[in-house]
């Protein structure tokens, strides 16, 4: 009885060691998932934003989705080794805290709240709020213009709210569902001026059927670093910094712009330098 006691606790010692070994995993993946026994990293982007991160028939477009494929170039993955994941504003903290996504561009701008959940690579991009008019209106020419006018920004978005408060405070507020309803009421002059970013108005302006038809107004009213967004304590906030650096030196940042947001007439500020946050 006892004999068969120990060959049976044998037996069940080697099923265990056989099935570990059968589930073991890569251990050359560098910081990304593995899927299908093949090196994978998972990246958050925009999946609805014009110019920045956009999901299109065609696959993925944007300067954000850019500067993600460039930094995942530079960490070891292929352009098919990316997996994109969509990161809405609101659950960006939760999907890297979650462990959902490896990092996140997806214009996200660097706040001292945020920094308390997740930890920054960057910034790579200084935005702005700003102003998207129409290209024959000229009779908004700085913030205090607004006065009177019908202004328009999402629903739950402070940024017109924002305006009204410190800038122009007869502004008349208006709250659409999504930016592109915003924008179709300013091109049938339903609506005086958008506002948001001025990368995500640019964005927006720069599709094809709106070239032409609108215009920043170029007013810089906050500053908006743009960081890539990683769980607390990831070993890859480094080495994307040393991509973002590298992206800058080479010319390909510069020309990720001019590609995506320059139609618009954005004229954008220089790189920021890594680690340096404009309040």
């Amino acid at each position: 009885m006892k004999l068969r006691k120990v060959t049976a606790a044998s037996a069940a010692v080697l099923t265990l060691a056989l099935t570990a070994t059968a589930c073991g995993s890569d251990d050359g993946d560098d910081g990304g998932s593995s899927s299908g026994g093949g090196k994978k990293i998972t990246i958050g982007i925009k999946f609805d934003q014009p110019g920045l991160g956009q999901k299109t028939p065609q696959g993925y477009a944007g300067f954000d989705v850019d500067v993600a494929t460039y930094v995942a170039k530079k960490l070891g993955y292929s352009e098919d080794q990316i997996e994109w994941k969509e990161s809405k504003s609101a659950d960006r903290e939760t999907m890297l805290q979650r462990g959902d996504v490896d990092f996140i561009a997806a214009t996200y701008s660097i706040t001292p709240e945020r920094q308390e959940k997740v930890d920054f690579a960057g910034p790579y991009l200084l935005a702005h709020q700003d102003v998207l008019i129409r290209a024959d209106d000229d009779s908004i020419k700085s913030p205090e213009d607004l006065n009177d006018k019908k202004l328009c920004s999402v629903t739950g978005s402070t940024s017109a709210q924002n305006v009204k408060e410190k800038l122009a405070p007869k502004a008349q507020l208006q709250q659409y569902p999504t930016y592109s309803a915003c924008l179709t009421g300013v091109q049938n002059k339903a609506i005086d001026a958008l506002t948001t970013d001025d990368s995500i108005l640019a964005g927006y302006a720069a599709q094809s059927q709106f070239k032409g038809k609108f215009k920043l107004g170029g007013f810089k009213m906050t500053n908006e670093n743009y960081g890539i967004g990683l769980k607390k304590g990831s070993d890859l906030k480094d080495k994307i910094n040393d991509a973002l650096e590298a992206m800058v030196s080479d010319g390909s940042w510069q020309k990720a712009v001019d590609a995506n947001l320059g139609p618009a007439g954005y004229k954008n500020d220089p790189a920021p330098k890594i680690g340096e946050i404009k309040s």
